[in-house]
């Protein structure tokens, strides 16, 4: 693996800018297998919740010609269960790559609970707060689409840690770099941009809903766009560390999110349909690297205008 790809974000070294994006890792363990861990840059873990979450109705995953539709619906053992058996495990067995907590709660005072109850557990490096689950307190709106509440998730995430903390956010947001600006001012050290769009998918054949849940997130190739701009615009707001993800397939596509202003990127939905192909990433970027005699962080945010 060519130095080239070598990134660093939040003082956290990393072997490359290639994660694997939550809820598309598990705790890891499970790709082991199917996957070379070890040729990543890291990888972000499937949500963790105070309390074991059960999760949508099946059927949870769909596909259509433009991508993927999902409602898992935040399925997770619970805190205990992965402090106490996945993290111990990523410790052991994962070397290289760094690894990112990601973190979900029905109110603003779980996040905190959740980075409390693991910041002392091995095999991870910082916590991905993800701001686009519904704030119950507030009728269901999304922690990030409040300030107030924004506020409150990483003030009282950041008050029992010092591991960095991303933000992940939602494209839905009207004015992305002013809410990513207001977490950083807050507390985050990094943003995530983005999470999946809300959709829905009608099986023709049957006229029902094709998710148990009715409505899901929209991932794949169509979110490559998207996730761009948020990104830019992002990058427009702060200068913090940012993780671009939404459609990545290929080392170009991963480009144009290290053009628009990401330090790393994160893979989904293609992931989970070819296992090989983000070590085929690392590969291919770095000989893009090696072609035109830059390293990774040499292009962040270089686009041309």
């Amino acid at each position: 693996m060519t130095a080239r790809l070598g990134v660093t974000l939040c003082g956290l070294a990393f072997q490359n800018p290639i994660l694997l994006a939550a809820g598309t890792a598990a705790y890891g363990r499970e790709l082991a297998d199917v996957m070379d861990l070890e040729a990543l840059g890291g990888f972000v873990t499937k949500a963790v919740s105070p309390e074991p979450r059960s999760g949508a109705p099946a059927p949870r995953v769909g596909d259509f010609p433009g991508g993927m539709i999902n409602a898992v619906g935040l399925a997770n053992p619970g805190m205990d269960a992965v402090k106490r058996e996945d993290l111990p495990w990523i410790a052991a067995n994962v070397r290289a790559p760094r690894v990112l907590v990601n973190v979900v709660g029905k109110v603003a005072e779980d996040f905190g609970t959740v980075v409390a109850h693991l910041d002392d557990a091995p095999g991870f490096h910082g916590f991905e707060l993800n701001v686009s689950c519904p704030n119950v307190k507030q009728g269901g709106m999304e922690f990030g689409a409040d300030p107030s509440a924004l506020q409150a998730v990483i003030a009282g995430a950041r008050a029992h840690t010092t591991k960095p903390l991303f933000v992940k956010l939602s494209p839905t947001l009207p004015q992305i770099g002013d809410v990513a600006k207001r977490a950083v001012d807050t507390g985050a050290d990094g943003i995530t941009v983005i999470n999946t769009i809300p959709g829905m998918v009608i099986d023709v054949a049957t006229r029902r809903k094709l998710l148990g849940f009715g409505q899901g997130g929209v991932s794949g190739p169509g979110l490559l766009a998207v996730g761009v701009l948020a990104t830019y615009r992002v990058r427009q707001a702060v200068s913090v560390p940012i993780i671009g993800a939404g459609g990545v397939q290929s080392a170009d596509d991963a480009l144009q999110f290290i053009l628009a202003g990401a330090n790393a990127v994160a893979i989904g939905t293609a992931a989970l349909a070819d296992p090989k192909l983000p070590a085929r990433i690392v590969r291919d970027l770095g000989r893009w690297c090696d072609d035109a005699g830059v390293g990774v962080e040499d292009v962040v945010g270089r686009l041309e205008t």
